[in-house]
């Protein structure tokens, strides 16, 4: 973890650090479980922010305006959140075209995000098939 996104991580509230910790290493594991090359950590508009080599950033975030969620943000002219909609419309929450928006009183579902996060990390090999190639 960089410096500055653990000194961001230390601004959470202890129970929304253990969530963001689990997003944040679930993001780093499929790109390694892919192949995908080192991810780029950063801070973006103050966010967590996560790009590999060929993908789509991905940041996520936790807001004291809505403490009993967090979310995470995909670059709204993709196609990605629409893609997530069609194959997790009744699993996943979303916001609009740009977040999937995550419970934290909810189990943490690491299957459909690790397929969307992928699906994020590979966006200029797949964005010019059907569903994302999903």
């Amino acid at each position: 973890m960089t410096p500055e996104v653990a000194a961001h991580f230390t601004t959470y509230p202890p129970e929304v650090r253990e969530y963001l910790h689990q997003v944040r290493q679930l993001i780093v594991d499929v790109a390694k479980e892919h192949q995908l090359g080192s991810v780029e950590e950063t801070l973006k508009w103050g966010e967590p922010s996560y790009k590999v080599k060929g993908g789509s950033p991905v940041r996520f975030d936790w807001k004291p305006k809505q403490p009993s969620e967090c979310a995470l943000y995909f670059v709204c002219t993709t196609r990605l959140v629409e893609t997530f909609r069609e194959i997790y419309g009744d699993e996943l929450v979303f916001d609009g075209k740009r977040a999937i928006r995550l419970s934290l009183a909810q189990p943490f579902p690491e299957g459909p995000l690790a397929h969307c996060i992928a699906m994020a990390h590979q966006y200029q090999s797949v964005k010019h098939l059907p569903i994302l190639g999903a």
